[in-house]
């Protein structure tokens, strides 16, 4: 005596594989459209920045040359960090920048031997860059 699966454990409704798929459809539309927008929006941030170069030119005094990007109409907050041979900070600043080059001063309580660039912040945005 055989019996079907059917038989012996019923047939699926024929609305739940339509009713399956719409919410799955449903859900990967809005998970992609949610995962564009956040590439999107963390992928034009207000303000970049780039150390494009650094001067120690004293045991007190470093000069750096920083390269920025800002929106018009963005005030944005930059740092930059002096760490000693030894990899104590030595030094920070933090400046309002312009858009382009800014050359800045970063004055140390002994000698820099390299120049970190923190990064640049506006408002909304939290990872600086």
């Amino acid at each position: 005596m055989t019996t079907s699966l059917d038989e012996r454990y019923g047939a699926p409704r024929r609305w739940q594989r339509p009713v399956t798929v719409a919410v799955v459809a449903v859900v990967a539309v809005l998970g992609l459209g949610w995962l564009g927008w956040t590439a999107w929006y963390h992928g034009t941030p207000d303000v970049e920045s780039e150390l494009v170069s650094y001067d120690v030119v004293d045991d007190h005094e470093t000069r750096a040359r920083l390269q920025v990007t800002l929106l018009e109409g963005v005030d944005a907050t930059c740092r930059l960090r002096a760490f000693a041979e030894d990899r104590t900070m030595v030094g920070e600043l933090a400046f309002v920048p312009v858009d382009g080059v800014n050359d800045v001063v970063v004055r140390t309580e002994r000698r820099a031997d390299s120049v970190e660039k923190v990064g640049c912040t506006a408002e909304g945005q939290d990872r600086p860059r």
